[in-house]
């Protein structure tokens, strides 16, 4: 999504796809791998005909590592790869937006680093949640941090890899995004009370306020969640051990299916993951 106008007020063509390889369950957890789940959650939403779906990926970061991959490090061309086509170059087990992006196709509108890459260097007061992972001290697993509960400097020097977005959920589970009139298909990250990360995805168009009061409700323990994208650029791919995931987004305009490139948009920057290489001897 550009930061200087919400794309999905604008775009002539709303995209809209869906597709699960594997046998989809109303409700519960289905297992891809260890440490690694689905669940599909109908859920009756306003404004929504029938019932909105909720599709949310379980990862365990203790057996799961996770990758900031951004066309700025990588020297990528501008609006060269969907999350499909990151996954299969990356070989990542899954991929999801890493955030909102500017006009320049490749900034992240919040602060974004890996490493020694800084993506954008400000610090942007009104986005109040952070993802953060490789920890400067071995060990430590990743987090979503509340940025009035622990400043964006401090995080910013304890990890290695720093991502800010605006914040849906708060922790211990409260909805800090306000009622409104619009709605779009939404890619989000989460994290639960045992602290494993979720990637989510609402197919339906819903507001923000709703999606969050429906996540609080949903039997998966959310603890807290950030917005990633919104309307026809939120993205989500996984493969894995036979399984296929593939969502892409719409707003609260017509949608139109397409079948071009699964309907996935480019995306300049991703969160992927991948699993971790056995200790065992």
């Amino acid at each position: 999504m550009k930061a200087r106008v919400l794309s999905w007020l604008i775009l002539p063509l709303i995209v809209f796809t869906s597709a699960i390889a594997a046998p989809p369950s109303d409700a519960g957890w289905k297992r891809i791998d260890d440490g690694l789940h689905y669940g599909i959650f109908d859920v009756s939403a306003p404004r929504v005909v029938d019932k909105a779906k909720i599709l949310v990926i379980r990862i365990d970061p203790g057996l799961y590592e996770f990758s900031l991959l951004a066309a700025s490090e990588l020297r990528l061309p501008a609006g060269s790869l969907t999350v499909k086509e990151w996954a299969d170059k990356y070989r990542l087990v899954a991929a999801i937006n890493a955030g909102m992006f500017q006009e320049d196709l490749k900034t992240n509108v919040g602060y974004m680093k890996n490493y020694g890459h800084i993506n954008n260097p400000r610090l942007h007061r009104k986005y109040a949640s952070v993802f953060a992972f490789n920890h400067k001290t071995a060990g430590a697993p990743p987090m979503i941090w509340d940025t009035d509960a622990k400043q964006l400097k401090q995080i910013i020097n304890e990890y290695h890899t720093v991502i800010q977005n605006l914040r849906l959920i708060k922790r211990p589970g409260l909805n800090r995004w306000g009622p409104q009139e619009n709605r779009w298909s939404e890619a989000a990250l989460g994290q639960d009370e045992a602290g494993n990360l979720l990637f989510i995805f609402s197919k339906s168009p819903l507001s923000m306020h709703d999606l969050g009061n429906i996540l609080l409700a949903l039997p998966i323990g959310i603890a807290c969640a950030q917005h990633l994208e919104g309307g026809s650029q939120a993205s989500l791919y996984l493969r894995h051990r036979g399984v296929e995931i593939k969502e892409v987004g719409a707003s609260d305009l017509v949608m139109t299916v397409s079948r071009a490139n699964d309907g996935f948009l480019p995306i300049p920057n991703v969160i992927g993951i991948k699993k971790k290489k056995s200790t065992k001897p």
